[in-house]
């Protein structure tokens, strides 16, 4: 795995100052051709291959590395009409990309069909609607898998407790809708949920939808959307998954799959977290220590607004004194600048001796991380940079607060 280097980290953190993030493009590209790799279909037609990964967009949109990755061939997973106009001014070809509703407004519905792009239906509601408005479109349904994994219970997107997709029970309404108002059904999808470690409920996803995906009920598919969920390694001493070992058997199921239905289809996988996650680092300043009786706590100059995983999901991010790498070692609350109990980035996490103006690195930053960002406490984001073939780019600016003031009151 290609990482950047403390030294490196160090000198950037130190020439245009903290809290700011720093993406790794070396390793955001790496991790997408993992995929070809790992997921080897035979050749089934005259294209090179048949597997889509669709960047999920959601997880980082920063410009520059959605550029990078349209270099290397991806395209897209959209969720919100502003994902859509970003994707096109960048140059991506509506053909490349796949607009996933979630509980969509008829205004949204009618602005991605303008669009030209794809849109991915999820609820019986919005089939009825879409099709009533558009009959005889191309359409991709979204099925709840009816598999229920994740790594947190709000990132389960499985099971009937959760908003997305349709249920398998109701594939009789699908076919019903369909037949309607003449749709054409081009694409099936589901998504199980997020970090998922069990490979054996992803498979029974997968297999889940290829059951009803079948001549008589789709006659017309041109592609399989297994989503993302893919695992990412947030602990050091975590075990990663064996994911050669998964597209091999994922190849075989599909394969067996087109066989079956009796046409080669285009298999499509949607990760985002996988991506860039590894990428990415936010580095701090540490500014306050206090000791209250039995707890060092180490205050830093950013905080959830800028990093909410660990209060949002109770995640784990590691965090490496890049200062005092050789410190004794000791535990701390690593906490933020925010007013909230909540805004803390580790717990009596054991970490090289701290001191006041140490610079932190939080790993695996590179995901929901930025793009889950906000303007709490009116506390700008940081500057982004992209640190690829060995020179380090900014790619989005630090606002002052005054500049931050003017563009939000803005008559």
């Amino acid at each position: 795995m290609t990482q950047l280097s403390s030294e490196t980290l160090l000198k950037a953190a130190k020439k245009y100052k903290t809290p700011l993030f720093i993406y790794n493009g070396d390793l955001i590209l790496e991790r997408y051709n993992d995929f070809f790799k790992f997921i080897r279909l035979k050749k089934m037609n005259s294209r090179k291959s048949n597997l889509r990964i669709l960047y999920a967009m959601k997880a980082n949109y920063n410009p520059e590395i959605l550029k990078l990755l349209k270099k290397q061939g991806a395209w897209l997973d959209l969720v919100s009409p502003g994902e859509a106009v970003l994707a096109l001014k960048l140059g991506f070809r509506k053909e490349h990309l796949l607009f996933t509703e979630n509980n969509m407004t008829n205004e949204e519905m009618h602005k991605i069909r303008k669009l030209g792009i794809l849109i991915n239906i999820g609820s019986l509601s919005r089939l009825e609607k879409f099709g009533k408005t558009y009959p005889k479109s191309e359409v991709c349904i979204r099925f709840n898998p009816d598999v229920i994994a994740g790594e947190h219970e709000k990132v389960i997107t499985g099971g009937d407790l959760t908003k997305f997709g349709i249920l398998l029970s109701d594939l009789d309404q699908v076919k019903n809708i369909v037949k309607r108002y003449k749709l054409k059904v081009v694409g099936l999808h589901e998504h199980t949920g997020s970090g998922i470690s069990d490979m054996n409920k992803v498979f029974q996803s997968i297999q889940n939808l290829m059951n009803i995906a079948t001549r008589e009920n789709f006659p017309k598919l041109k592609f399989l959307d297994f989503g993302g969920g893919f695992k990412v390694q947030y602990h050091p001493q975590e075990i990663r998954v064996n994911y050669a070992e998964f597209g091999l058997k994922v190849s075989r199921m599909f394969e067996k799959f087109c066989r079956k239905y009796g046409r080669t289809l285009d298999l499509y996988f949607e990760p985002g977290k996988y991506i860039v996650a590894e990428s990415g680092y936010l580095i701090v300043e540490v500014n306050t220590l206090k000791k209250n009786k039995s707890r060092l706590i180490a205050g830093t100059n950013s905080g959830f607004n800028h990093l909410i995983r660990p209060v949002l999901y109770n995640a784990y991010h590691h965090i490496t004194n890049l200062s005092n790498p050789d410190g004794k070692i000791r535990k701390y609350d690593i906490v933020g600048n925010i007013c909230e109990t909540g805004d803390t980035f580790a717990s009596d996490r054991k970490i090289p001796e701290i001191r006041e103006y140490d610079l932190l690195a939080i790993h695996n930053a590179g995901a929901y991380c930025y793009s889950m960002g906000s303007l709490y406490n009116l506390r700008p984001m940081p500057a982004e940079f992209l640190y690829a073939n060995g020179n380090l780019k900014m790619v989005s600016k630090r606002m002052s607060e005054e500049e931050l003031i003017e563009k939000i009151f803005k008559d």
